[in-house]
């Protein structure tokens, strides 16, 4: 393909993209240009998926025949980020924002809507943007997208995730267009240096400066790799820009490729991710197709593909020595450093290692601009960050704002709060590896620096909400079992040490630990992070030490007390009936699983039947009899 050719096709399509990016207005104007009525772009993502977003895309073509409907554009696109509300589809021109379809709703949307002459289906719609006038207002004006700025989700939930077509028209490979025509590799890193980015796979390390590394190493082989394998509890940010817009990373490393002269790349993804995993294929055939991938690129003599490698699994191959080892077909383990990767890395020649969502910001810095780009963010953070936004918050989904956005905004507003009226007590950023932050850090602007600053991490993205009833405990507990099963086990630190700290903390937990115990966990802990091989063990006890210094009487009541508020720890709670509001209907008794409960002798003032008791020495703590009784007379302590 010739650059000529490129830019065809990227005017023949543009006008289908444009209309799905402007507000209503502008896009019925725009729609105009196009050769389709309307567009309907319906979530094609994980999460829609398993939602049966599928069914739905099958209804509406289905319904569309029988209805001799054939001037609208059915578009099965990435995530549109408001996951809580899947199967989500949305209507163009009008911008028609459809939540959690049904193959039902489908057939009406398509009979009353999408007809010649038709109208918007308002109880259909995503509630947040219909208004008590009955007034409809553009999603992009709703609490949970108002604040986002959206760069490396820029086309999830606006192209079709399977058309290269459309992702050129979208913006892809512009970058990598003009990278090959106009600027030198050095050039090339300079300009990803004065951008600011820094590697949104954890440890924010400068991009520029990685890849200037590896160009500076000596060596005819250089390789280049994306870390898509993302093992973090609750963290799918990755897995969404590969199932949105693949291509925004394939493009990135070719740029890479060009810019440190390498001319191979790997994707290493995991292998439970077989939607993105399909795409991706998907999208390097095409690209091979047009010339965009293999030898001699755009005609332009620069050569370089890109394979990918299956993960199966392994958290510690999040980790970039153990990556590349996993992809030299060995068991997953990492090296010792230095030697860095970018000096010696993947088969021992220089390799430069970025994850998905740092890919994903290439393309908008070389076309707009490093001194663009530097001006989102904060001073020594710059650009956006997304996060898979899940835990005890309305809004469950992903979102991207710029970094020095502050965490109340993100929870109460684009979040939507905290459901069933509870508090905020805390958010855990940074998955396994990261900390705790307390409800009194709330108006943090969230960067790099300033989480580090709080006991906390960026990490790769997660951001778990916890409410009032959350035991910080226990999470600490949740998080360590997940370390130790995750654990190589190359190193002692980390291979003894997350168990021990498990040991330790279980016994907390139980009711049978010590105010030596804290002490210890602290020692353990500065012992694993100053010696462990990798920053698996290293980072370990990031939420233990988090949750004991921001929530450390939580710690000291389950030690002195034997008690936990929030009513987690089975071991130290106990059931009880509140005799007097017992109204002897028997409901906890009959579903009690190994018959704990018997009728006492004593019956309540206005009451006829006996109340009920509890035996605590069978009791086992399912808490099945506090779930049957509709009068709340079992209360539990």
């Amino acid at each position: 393909m010739t650059i000529k050719e490129l830019e065809a096709i990227r005017s023949a399509k543009k006008e289908l993209i444009d209309v799905r990016r402007l507000v209503k207005e502008q896009a019925e104007e725009m729609a105009k240009h196009t050769a389709y009525r309307k567009q309907v772009l319906v979530c094609g993502g994980t999460g829609c998926t398993s939602s049966h977003s599928m069914q739905v895309i099958e209804h509406l073509e289905k319904t569309m025949k029988e209805e001799g409907i054939d001037d609208v554009l059915i578009v099965k696109t990435g995530c549109f980020g408001l996951c809580a509300l899947g199967p989500i589809m949305i209507v163009y021109p009008e911008g028609a924002f459809y939540a959690q379809m049904t193959p039902e709703h489908a057939e009406t949307v398509v009979k009353q809507h999408l007809k010649e002459g038709g109208s918007i289906v308002k109880e259909l719609l995503y509630k947040g943007t219909v208004l008590e006038d009955g007034s409809i207002i553009p999603f992009a004006e709703t609490p949970f997208y108002k604040k986002q700025m959206r760069i490396a989700l820029r086309n999830c939930g606006v192209i079709a995730a399977e058309d290269i077509d459309e992702a050129i028209a979208a913006g892809d490979y512009m970058a990598l267009e003009k990278v090959l025509t106009s600027m030198t590799p050095d050039e090339v890193i300079a300009e990803v240096l004065a951008s600011g980015l820094r590697g949104r796979g954890g440890a924010g390390f400068p991009t520029g400066r990685k890849w200037q590394f590896a160009k500076a190493s000596q060596g005819d082989i250089k390789y280049v790799c994306c870390n898509a394998d993302e093992g973090d509890p609750g963290a799918f940010m990755d897995r969404s820009v590969l199932e949105g817009d693949p291509h925004s990373v394939l493009e990135a490393m070719t740029i890479a490729g060009y810019a440190i002269g390498a001319h191979q790349g790997y994707i290493y993804v995991r292998a439970e991710y077989p939607v993105a995993v399909e795409r991706l294929k998907i999208a390097l055939k095409q690209a091979r197709e047009y010339g965009l991938l293999g030898k001699n690129i755009l005609g332009l003599g620069f050569d370089f593909d890109i394979d990918i490698r299956l993960g199966a699994g392994a958290f510690v191959c999040g980790e970039e020595t153990a990556l590349m080892t996993s992809i030299e077909g060995h068991r997953g383990e990492p090296r010792p450093r230095p030697p860095f990767p970018a000096v010696k890395g993947l088969f021992e020649k220089p390799t430069i290692l970025n994850n998905v969502e740092t890919w994903a910001n290439i393309n908008p810095i070389i076309v707009k601009g490093a001194k663009w780009y530097s001006t989102i963010g904060t001073e020594k953070s710059k650009g956006t960050k997304v996060f898979a936004l899940g835990g005890k918050i309305t809004n469950v989904g992903l979102v991207e704002v710029p970094m020095g956005t502050t965490l109340r905004e993100i929870v109460e507003e684009i979040g939507g709060g905290i459901p069933n009226g509870k508090k905020f007590k805390a958010a855990q950023t940074g998955g396994p590896s990261g900390g705790c932050i307390p409800a009194e850090y709330i108006d943090t602007p969230i960067d790099f620096d300033n989480l580090v600053a709080i006991g906390s991490m960026m990490g790769s993205g997660g951001l778990i909400v916890l409410d009032e009833d959350t035991c910080m405990v226990d999470i600490s507990k949740f998080y360590l079992e997940f370390t130790a099963d995750e654990s190589c086990g190359k190193c002692t630190p980390c291979r003894i040490g997350t168990k021990r700290l498990l040991q330790l903390l279980t016994k907390i937990t139980e009711g049978k630990g010590t105010p030596e115990d804290l002490d210890k966990i602290q020692e353990l802990a500065q012992h694993m992070k100053s010696s462990s091989l990798c920053a698996l063990g290293q980072s370990a006890p990031n939420p233990v030490l988090s949750t004991i210094s921001k929530f450390r009487k939580e710690y000291e009541d389950h030690i002195y007390n034997h008690h936990c508020e929030a009513g987690v720890c089975k071991a130290l709670l106990s059931f009880t009936i509140n005799k007097d509001k017992c109204i002897g209907c028997g409901l906890c008794a009959k579903n009690c699983p190994v018959s704990a409960i018997t009728r006492s002798d004593y019956v309540a003032p206005g009451h006829k039947l006996a109340s009920f008791e509890i035996d605590t020495a069978k009791c086992i703590k399912c808490g099945v009899c506090q779930g049957n009784c509709k009068f709340k007379a079992v209360e539990k302590k």
